[in-house]
C-alpha cells in the first residue's frame, strides 16, 4: 500500500513538467476543430449528404428530419457560432480568415432559415426531397453484399423519412409556410410515378437487375427477394403515403397568395433569401433596377442580331418564328441528346486554351428522368462523389421536344457541363487542402454566376457561329436578367403570375412551356433565381478590372484558375481573392 502510494507520487512528479509544457490550442487549431465537429455531425445526421460527399460510414441510413432533429441541429449551430466568436480572426492565416467568414455565414444562414420557417417547405415546383430520394440507386456505390444490405436498409427507412417530412409540412400548414397552390398543379405526378404494384417497375429496383462481380452468385437471389420486399414495403409504401398526404391534405390547404412577402414575416424572409442566394447586401429595389438596366442592354444586342438576319417583322414576330419553325427543334429525344453530347465534347477540346487546371472526373449526358421531366427545367448538372462508380451527369430534358429549341442548346450545354457546373464542381471536390464544408457546400451566387459566365465564354472559344445560336445565347442571358425583375416583382412588389409570364415571354425566345415552368420555379423558390445574373456581373467586372490592371500581362487561363482555386465562395470573398491575385501577378509572386 505504501509502495503503491510512493510510486504514484513519483509518477506524478515525473509527469508534472510534461503537463506544464502543454500549449493551449492555437486559433487555427480551435477553428478547424469547429469545422470538424460540424462536419462529423452533419455526416451522421444527414447521411444522404455524406454519401454524396464520398463518406460511406452511414450508407445504411437516411436523414433525420423530425422537428426534434431540426431543433437539435439548430442548437448546435448556435453553440458553434458562440465558440467561433471567441476566436480572434486577426490571428489566422489569410486562407483561414476566408474559411472563418464562410463558416460564420453558413451557420447564420441555417439558423435564419429555421427561425423564419424555410425548412417547413422542402419542395419547389419541380423538385423536392422525394425527387432527390429517387436518385438513391445512382447515388450509392454498390459493389459488395454489404453495400446491398445498406441499400436495403435505406429502402426500409423511406416510410420514416417521408413521415418526418410530412410532419414538418404539417407544421408549415399551421404556420402558413406553404407553397402557393398554383405551382402544385400536376405535382402529384412526380410522386405517383413511384407508386407501383410490380417492384421491378420501380426506379429503386435497378440495382437488382444485375449484380457486380463482388456479389457472389449464391447471394443474388436472396438479395433480389429482399429487394422485392424492400421496394414495396419501403419505397412504394413511403411514396404512397406522401401522395395521399399531398392530394388529400397539403395541396387543398396551401395558400392562394403568390409572393414570399405574403408569408409570415415575409419581407424579412425574402431579405434573408436574397442574402443567402446572392451573398450580397442588396434591397429588392436595387436588384429590380439592375435587372431593368440589363434587360435594356441585352435587348439592344438582340436587336442588332435581328438586323443582321434581315428579318422582316417585329421583335415579337421573330420570337414567334423561333418558337414555331421546325428547323429549330429536334425530332427525337436521341437527336437532342446527341447534339448536346457533340457540343459538350467540342467544348472539352477547347478547355486547355481556357484553363491551366482541369478536373480528373469525367461526365456524361443523360435525359431528365421521366417522373420529373414535365415540370422540370431544360437541363441541370448532377454531380457525383470522386470515389463513385459513375461520372457527373449533364441532364437534358427531352420532354415536349417542341419546347426545347436547338438554338439555345449551346448556351445550356456550356452552363451545365463544361466549362460550367461540371468543371467547377468537380474541381472543388479535388481541393483536399480546404475544410470539407468548403469543398462540398454550394454557393449559388458563385456557382450559377460561373455557369452564366461560362455561356458567354463560348464566344471566346469559337461557339455561336450561327446567328440564331448567338440569339439563343442572348435569350439565355436575357432570361437571367429578367429573373432579377420577375423574382423581385413577385416576391416584393406584388406581381401576378401572368404578369411575370408575360414579361419573360415578351423578352426571350424561351418556349411558352418553359416560360411557365420557369415562372413557377421562381414563385416556389424565392431568391434563388437572383444568383445567376448578380454572380455573372461580379465575375465579369472583376475580370475587366484585372485586364485593366495587368494589361498585356493578363493571362486568361491563370485568371480562370484563380476564380476556381478556392471552390465555391461568397462574392465579397471572391472579390478579395481576385484583387490579391492581381497584386501577386503584378509583383510576380503568384504561385
Amino acid at each position: 500500500m505504501i509502495r503503491r502510494t510512493v510510486l504514484a507520487s513519483s509518477l506524478w512528479i515525473l509527469a508534472a513538467p510534461v503537463l506544464a509544457t502543454v500549449e493551449p490550442p492555437t486559433p487555427a487549431e480551435r477553428l478547424h476543430a469547429l469545422f470538424d465537429r460540424e462536419w462529423e455531425t452533419r455526416m451522421q445526421e444527414l447521411p444522404l449528404e455524406a454519401t454524396a460527399a464520398g463518406v460511406h460510414d452511414y450508407d445504411d441510413r437516411l436523414d433525420s428530419m423530425s422537428p426534434d432533429d431540426v431543433a437539435r441541429r439548430d442548437a448546435l449551430w448556435e453553440e458553434l457560432l458562440g465558440e467561433l466568436a471567441t476566436i480572434d480572426a486577426a490571428g489566422l492565416s489569410p486562407e483561414d480568415r476566408i474559411s472563418y467568414r464562410m463558416f460564420e455565414r453558413l451557420l447564420r444562414d441555417r439558423r435564419d432559415d429555421v427561425r423564419l420557417g424555410g425548412h417547413l417547405i422542402p419542395l419547389t415546383s419541380d423538385s423536392g426531397f422525394h425527387t432527390e430520394l429517387a436518385r438513391l440507386p445512382a447515388l450509392m456505390t454498390l459493389r459488395t453484399v454489404e453495400d446491398y444490405q445498406h441499400y436495403l436498409a435505406r429502402l426500409g427507412a423511406i416510410p420514416r423519412y417521408v413521415a418526418e417530412h410530412v410532419e414538418l409540412m404539417r407544421d408549415g400548414l399551421e404556420r402558413g409556410m406553404t407553397l402557393p397552390r398554383v405551382v402544385l398543379e400536376g405535382y402529384e405526378g412526380s410522386i405517383a410515378a413511384h407508386v407501383v404494384e410490380d417492384p421491378t417497375e420501380s426506379v429503386f429496383w435497378a440495382p437488382f437487375e444485375s449484380f457486380p462481380a463482388g456479389v457472389p452468385e449464391s447471394e443474388r437471389e436472396r438479395l433480389r427477394e429482399a429487394g422485392r420486399r424492400a421496394v414495396l414495403q419501403g419505397a412504394v409504401a413511403g411514396y404512397r403515403s406522401f401522395h395521399d398526404f399531398m392530394v388529400r391534405e397539403y395541396v387543398p390547404a396551401t395558400r392562394e397568395t403568390l409572393g414570399a412577402s405574403a408569408l409570415p414575416d415575409g419581407a424579412e424572409y425574402y431579405r434573408h433569401l436574397i442574402r443567402r442566394f446572392t451573398t450580397l447586401e442588396l434591397t429588392p429595389e436595387e436588384i429590380h433596377r439592375t435587372g431593368l438596366e440589363e434587360v435594356a442592354r441585352i435587348r439592344s444586342e438582340m436587336d442588332a442580331i435581328m438586323r443582321d438576319l434581315a428579318f422582316e417583322g417585329s421583335f415579337e414576330e421573330l420570337l414567334a418564328f423561333l418558337r414555331t419553325d421546325p428547323r429549330f427543334y429536334a425530332r427525337t429525344p436521341e437527336e437532342l441528346l446527341k447534339q448536346a453530347a457533340w457540343l459538350a465534347k467540342s467544348m472539352d477540346g477547347k478547355l486547355p486554351s481556357l484553363f491551366g487546371r482541369l478536373p480528373r472526373q469525367p461526365y456524361g449526358v443523360e435525359p431528365v428522368p421521366d417522373a420529373i421531366a414535365p415540370k422540370y427545367t431544360a437541363g441541370r448538372y448532377v454531380g457525383a462523389p470522386l470515389d463513385s462508380d459513375r461520372a457527373g451527369t449533364y441532364w437534358v430534358n427531352t420532354y415536349a421536344l417542341e419546347s426545347r429549341p436547338l438554338y439555345a442548346l449551346e448556351a445550356l450545354t456550356l452552363h451545365e457541363a463544361v466549362p460550367g457546373h461540371h468543371l467547377q464542381i468537380a474541381l472543388a471536390q479535388e481541393l483536399e487542402e480546404l475544410p470539407k464544408f468548403r469543398r462540398f457546400d454550394y454557393i449559388s451566387a458563385f456557382g450559377e454566376g460561373w455557369g452564366l459566365y461560362s455561356e458567354r465564354l463560348g464566344l471566346e472559344a469559337g461557339f455561336y457561329t450561327d446567328p440564331y445560336a448567338d440569339f439563343g445565347r442572348l435569350t439565355y442571358e436575357m432570361w437571367r436578367a429578367c429573373r432579377l425583375v420577375v423574382d423581385t416583382g413577385i416576391h416584393a412588389f406584388g406581381w401576378t403570375r401572368q404578369q411575370a409570364i408575360d414579361y419573360l415571354a415578351g423578352n426571350t425566345a424561351l418556349s411558352l412551356h418553359e416560360v411557365t415552368t420557369e415562372i413557377d420555379r421562381y414563385i416556389s423558390w424565392p431568391g434563388q433565381a437572383l444568383a445567376y445574373k448578380l454572380g455573372e456581373l461580379t465575375i465579369r467586372r472583376l475580370r475587366a478590372e484585372a485586364e485593366e490592371a495587368l494589361g498585356a500581362a493578363f493571362d486568361l487561363r491563370s485568371f480562370h484558375d484563380a476564380v476556381l482555386a478556392n471552390g465555391s465562395v461568397p462574392l465579397p470573398v471572391l472579390e478579395t481573392v481576385l484583387r490579391d491575385w492581381v497584386t501577386a501577378e503584378r509583383e510576380g509572386t503568384s504561385p
